[in-house]
């Protein structure tokens, strides 16, 4: 099926054409955008519409756990705050508490900007070597 819209084409094509570091970033964005539609819908009390934008943000959550590496020290302590960012995200969509999704969204918000600097870094070693070459 062809895509006729331009935007979606363009948003298809960059998440075929992103690095896993990339799209790691997107799940994260996503992720913060689900929770910030999540409580623009509770604040305008249209709770059906806020369990379905949370549910996506605890979808996105469950993904980075299930993708997480492992086999490097850190990513228990990541798997830990994973796993309590989607408990927020549970109690805040049961108790209706945008506090609680303000806890959520600041951590992963902290996530999102550390692999931001990672992608960068990388990103300037990589097209140092080049230079290199």
């Amino acid at each position: 099926m062809a895509i006729n819209n331009p935007y979606a084409a363009y948003q298809n094509n960059s998440v075929t054409t992103s690095t896993p570091g990339e799209l790691t970033l997107m799940l994260y964005n996503g992720c913060l955008k689900f929770i910030q539609q999540g409580k623009m819908a509770l604040e305008e009390s249209k709770l059906e519409e806020k369990n379905v934008a949370i549910q996506k943000a605890q979808a996105i959550v469950t993904e980075l756990m299930l993708t997480l590496d492992t086999s490097y020290p850190v990513a228990e302590n990541m798997l830990v705050l994973y796993e309590f960012v989607n408990s927020r995200l549970i109690d805040g969509n049961i108790k209706n508490d945008p506090a609680l999704f303000d806890e959520a969204s600041g951590i992963i918000k902290e996530f999102r900007d550390t692999w931001k600097q990672v992608i960068q870094v990388n990103r300037s070693k990589q097209y140092a070597n080049v230079n290199e070459i």
